[in-house]
């Protein structure tokens, strides 16, 4: 009889790589990690796992039981969830990863509708960028992400997760108040911005493979000189002159915009924003109230323009 503990464990060493990684992911020693791999080997009669330089690989046999493995994982959660439906599941904590202009956009005003609505549901917020967010789901570290699409991302039909879309918002180009083309009321294309200085998040942000592509999809590769993962930095470069920017519109609400222009652009990269649970656990009487204020948050607010 195969244990469920031990099918956690190779999914985990599956998604991270390593088996140091996907036991600091599960709070265990390598050597319990390893350990419990062997037992899973001795319960199916199967080598599941190859070590090599480069980490850990899944033998032929290992993707078949992780296959299986995702089913078997997901089906405990909807018996977890019936189970709390069972005995209520009035009360209890949620915790949410969720990246800051998320937080601020659907998190925020979700907390005050559960307030009025569920008031039994205690709700945990942690900060994680829109990349950090689903590791933290799949590990059990959270139960909900807030994310955004990046590269690399779990796709929609990953059978890990369930995905509920919150919004799309699109990416407009911010200027300094100097530059030739701050006159204009939208710019026709990126190529535009072509010769120019750019401010961009770092290598690993989802942003910056946003802004990248986009350029590169316009024939040119960004010269990013400055780089910061704090949208109101990359403003404040801005208006001092150091060079341009795309920013997700959401994330310029309520900023000093002073010394910059902002511009729609024609075909204008596209920031999509879901929410995200272990598939299985939508239906938890915890969770799904916390899921369905998430969606009603993001429609009640949408992604106004923040041009000026």
């Amino acid at each position: 009889m195969i244990e469920a503990r031990r099918l956690h464990i190779l999914r985990a060493v599956a998604d991270h790589r390593t088996v140091t990684a996907a036991a600091a992911a599960l709070y265990l020693t390598p050597s319990a990690v390893s350990q419990q791999l062997t037992a899973l080997e001795q319960e199916t009669g199967h080598r599941l796992v190859e070590r090599g330089a480069r980490g850990v690989r899944l033998t032929p046999a290992g993707e078949i039981l992780l296959r299986h493995t995702h089913a078997v994982l997901a089906q405990l959660e909807r018996a977890d969830a019936e189970l709390a439906a069972y005995h209520s599941g009035a009360a209890g904590t949620v915790t949410v990863a969720a990246f800051a202009t998320g937080i601020g956009l659907v998190v925020a005003p979700a907390l005050a509708r559960l307030a009025a609505d569920a008031p039994g549901i205690r709700v945990r917020v942690q900060d994680a960028e829109g990349d950090a967010s689903l590791p933290m789901v799949l590990d059990r570290r959270v139960d909900i992400a807030v994310a955004v699409e990046y590269r690399g991302a779990p796709g929609a039909d990953d059978p890990r997760l369930t995905r509920v879309p919150l919004y799309a918002e699109p990416f407009d180009a911010v200027l300094p108040l100097g530059h030739a083309l701050a006159g204009l009321p939208s710019l026709r294309a990126l190529s535009e911005l072509s010769h120019d200085t750019w401010i961009g998040p770092y290598p690993g942000n989802p942003c910056h493979d946003v802004v990248v592509l986009a350029c590169e999809h316009a024939g040119f590769r960004p010269r990013l000189e400055h780089q910061s993962d704090d949208f109101r930095a990359v403003v404040a470069l801005a208006s001092a002159g150091a060079g341009v920017a795309l920013v997700p519109r959401a994330a310029l609400r309520d900023m000093d915009l002073g010394g910059v222009v902002v511009r729609p652009l024609d075909g204008a990269p596209t920031r999509r924003v879901f929410a995200a649970v272990r598939c299985g656990a939508e239906e938890h009487p915890l969770i799904r109230p916390v899921l369905s204020a998430l969606d009603g948050a993001a429609a009640a607010r949408g992604t106004a323009p923040a041009v000026r």
